[in-house]
């Protein structure tokens, strides 16, 4: 006869929720992860955010069904005694098991090998064309041509950090690497970092780095009373720079997307030179060293100063389009101040998200985002599946009263200058003072 299982509460779980100790709950059994927090492929972030909780259905979304053959080493021997499952959370399982029984997570289609011969096209020509011609016109035409170049390798390293799309882990690491940091100069180490943390606090304004781009933007109001940041650990002060730089936000949304590149180039060295734990470091370094000598050496080979300028700034606009995709589906939505919860993945993820709708020969452009809500509740989806699983999700929203927000690109942008407008102008109210100099008085004073 087997011993009896032991049991603990919820709010004894909630006391193991710290580095060192700490424990998860997942379908009603206990996990002590204090160690694999080291060397979890989802970096440390998701597990101390959701540290002390059930975690069942973020842990379902993130990990295929072969991660359950490891999950055993960390059982501790207990469960979870008021272990509980909502409804929405069942109808949610039950819709994640159809898809994975229709085997719709390992049907990639043929995407991805299109995509990196149209990237290889788009390269080969931005290279002739710079080289080749003595043309300026042509010189500028090669410039955007190498933003839209970013954007679709973007999409392609962003696929790479949720689902293997290459045929097995090790050639699908060398597409991270290729996609991300040789082209685009972007660490994926980085990217995973921040958007896994994103996936688990969608809409934290706490937890959530995509919504923490103080000084130059705040979606909320909520932002002025100077929350402390859980992914950058640090307080973001509300000082009169920020206030100054906020109050005109509506108006600077544009032209700060167009350069909004600089700081993902800037976010990936603070990362990999820090000393926080990075998978592959040299893998990471040595694919920005690759970006670091190919780009400029190419702008270089340009005939004069203007048209490397010319070309670099085309270039960094037409990607901004890709950094405003980025923003149109979380700045509007419903936001919160406080740490994620693992019990209410589904509510959370719907709440915090808008789609972008446009007919499916535009899917191209925006590289699943116009799907979201599905892609934040199914993260592992590979994204031509999206549109056709749409109908199921939308069903599930309003059979259980949640919201299913979507609008059309235009529309989504006039929500977002909207939202930083409405906080800007409650920036401007000096009923609520912040130290203030000359330049702040001479901006906001009446007449």
């Amino acid at each position: 006869m087997g011993e009896p299982k032991k049991y603990i509460t919820s709010d004894e779980l909630k006391t193991h929720n710290q580095s060192g100790d700490l424990w998860i709950c997942i379908h009603g059994k206990v996990y002590d992860v204090s160690e694999w927090m080291k060397t979890h492929p989802g970096g440390d972030l998701p597990l101390l955010n959701l540290a002390g909780q059930d975690v069942t259905d973020a842990y379902i979304a993130l990990h295929p069904p072969t991660a359950y053959n490891h999950l055993h080493n960390f059982f501790n021997g207990y469960y979870l005694k008021d272990y509980t499952v909502s409804e929405v959370s069942k109808d949610y399982r039950k819709l994640y098991t159809e898809f994975n029984k229709m085997g719709l997570f390992e049907k990639k289609g043929h995407g991805v090998l299109i995509s990196m011969i149209f990237i290889a096209m788009m390269f080969a020509v931005c290279v002739y064309g710079v080289l080749c011609s003595q043309s300026c016109l042509v010189h500028l035409v090669c410039g955007g041509l190498m933003g839209f170049l970013w954007i679709q390798s973007g999409w392609l390293g962003h696929d790479s950090g949720h689902y293997q799309i290459m045929i097995d882990r090790k050639f699908n690491r060398y597409a991270q690497i290729l996609t991300g940091n040789c082209l685009a100069g972007i660490s994926i180490g980085w990217w995973k970092r921040n958007h896994t943390a994103h996936h688990i606090a969608v809409n934290s304004l706490e937890y959530d780095p995509d919504l923490q781009h103080m000084p130059v933007f705040v979606v909320s109001s909520k932002f002025f009373d100077s929350l402390t940041s859980k992914y950058y650990e640090r307080k973001l002060n509300f000082d009169w720079v920020t206030r100054l730089l906020v109050s005109y936000q509506h108006y600077t949304y544009y032209p700060v997307m167009c350069v909004a590149r600089l700081n993902l180039f800037a976010q990936s060295f603070v990362l990999l030179l820090s000393s926080k734990p990075v998978a592959n470091r040299g893998q990471e370094l040595f694919g920005l060293l690759v970006f670091w000598i190919w780009y400029p050496l190419l702008v270089s080979c340009l005939p004069n100063w203007g048209e490397r300028v010319m070309f670099v700034l085309a270039s960094f606009s037409v990607t901004g389009i890709q950094h405003v995709q980025f923003t149109l589906n979380h700045f509007s939505s419903s936001v919160y101040v406080g740490e994620p919860r693992g019990n209410d993945w589904f509510e959370k993820q719907t709440n915090g998200t808008l789609n972008i709708t446009c007919s499916e020969f535009m899917d191209w452009f925006h590289g699943g985002l116009q799907f979201q809500i599905e892609h934040h509740l199914f993260p592992r989806l590979p994204r031509c599946h999206l549109r056709k699983i749409s109908p199921f999700v939308k069903d599930l929203c309003k059979k259980h009263g949640l919201p299913y927000d979507s609008a059309s690109f235009y529309k989504a942008n006039e929500m977002t200058v909207a939202t930083l407008r409405a906080a800007a102008l409650q920036a401007r109210d000096l009923s609520k003072p912040v130290p203030k100099n000359m330049v702040w008085e001479a901006l906001n004073s009446p007449g």
